[in-house]
């Protein structure tokens, strides 16, 4: 609900979200919003019932980049704290960015989301077990056969 009003605002314009996964200590990648929050779909990815709905990206960058490498960039519209210690929707700045999109941009990382997926997948295996329901499948088939875009889920 917090972020639909905010993509509403802008997706006709560009809206890029950079996204981490809670207490992984690093940021795991950049996509552009390309739709608003539809609330009346659930689709069972996540680990708390808590959330719902969904909406369309374009992944630009799928890479791991740890906190140490942005947490000098301060966020004056959050109270001059560190942009890692922003929570979801928190706007940034353009100037601040842009500063991290360059470091995203420039970061040589040997490490991404993709490599836990294993990890994923056989907890939600667990869990599916535990609940009696099917696991979700995940297509083969990314975005842009040139791109290192994360497979979209069906």
């Amino acid at each position: 609900r917090r972020i639909s009003p905010s993509i509403k605002a802008v997706v006709s314009t560009q809206s890029t979200g950079v996204y981490s996964v809670n207490g992984s200590g690093h940021f795991c990648g950049v996509a552009e919003m390309n739709s608003g929050v539809d609330s009346n779909i659930c689709t069972g990815v996540w680990s708390q019932d808590k959330w719902k709905g969904k909406f369309d990206v374009k992944w630009i960058y799928v890479k791991d980049v740890p906190n140490n490498q942005l947490r000098h960039i301060k966020l004056e519209n959050n109270d001059n704290k560190p942009v890692t210690n922003s929570r979801d929707t928190q706007e940034v700045p353009r100037d601040k960015g842009m500063q991290l999109m360059r470091i995203i941009h420039d970061y040589k990382h040997s490490t991404s989301i993709f490599d836990d997926f294993g990890h994923y997948e056989k907890r939600q295996d667990e869990d599916n077990a535990r609940k009696g329901s099917d696991r979700k499948t995940w297509s083969n088939t990314p975005d842009s056969k040139d791109s290192d875009a994360p497979k979209t889920k069906n």
